[in-house]
């Protein structure tokens, strides 16, 4: 029987990417919440599961995995029925691997952590308008990357999807897609949303996140 735990917070986009995954795995799991405003994370209880005090955190059989791409790898490689999620064959893997390292260090470092860390942590509610040119950017790439092809990395679903889609319907709360410009990533969008664990998995965080964001009155410098 497996005994899977999810430690983390519904909002993370990280933590959706995850929860996308063992949806489509259809494995059970726990949810642990951690209580990031209260500092849970940083307890010596939790920096013993996950040192970087990051979420999400995933525990199985004792043993402890953290960082979503790292966590949804594992996942699909041991769980898996197929390797459709995340490939075998080592060129479509790169491919998968390629756009996981963008949603990383590009939409997630430069995207939303940019914005949020200082907005949450130092009340920074004036946005320097490069963070939002930097949004726009990555629309741009994602625009890019989904030509000729339903899906991120392929035309095939994968892990990369869903750690991007997480990551992009956090931006909109930032940046609308322009639906005339990114007609694209606009099916793509609702090509995910029509998976039946989708709305459960990640709009419902994603929505979270949206409306903490909004409460903050940030405003885009000219």
């Amino acid at each position: 029987m497996v005994k899977l735990t999810l430690y983390g917070v519904n909002p993370s986009p990280p933590v959706r990417a995850v929860k996308l995954t063992l949806a489509a795995l259809q494995l059970p799991y726990e949810f642990v919440n951690i209580n990031i405003s209260g500092k849970e994370q940083l307890s010596a209880e939790y920096l013993k599961k996950n040192p970087e005090h990051t979420v999400p955190t995933l525990e199985d059989d004792g043993h402890f995995i953290w960082d979503s791409h790292a966590i949804s790898a594992y996942l699909v490689s041991k769980y898996g029925q197929n390797d459709a999620l995340y490939p075998k064959d080592l060129l479509q893997r790169a491919v998968v691997d390629q756009r996981l390292h963008f949603e990383t260090g590009v939409v997630f470092a430069n995207g939303i952590k940019a914005i949020t860390k200082p907005l949450f942590f130092n009340g920074l509610t004036r946005i320097p308008k490069e963070r939002y040119d930097a949004i726009v950017e990555i629309y741009d790439f994602l625009e890019t990357f989904l030509a000729g092809q339903v899906y991120i990395a392929g035309d095939q679903l994968t892990i990369a999807d869903f750690s991007l889609i997480s990551s992009i319907t956090s931006l909109v709360a930032f940046v609308d897609i322009d639906r005339v410009k990114y007609p694209r990533i606009i099916e793509w969008v609702k090509r995910l949303e029509q998976l039946p664990y989708y709305e459960e998995a990640n709009a419902t965080g994603a929505r979270e996140l949206e409306t903490i964001l909004k409460s903050t009155n940030f405003t885009f410098a000219a």
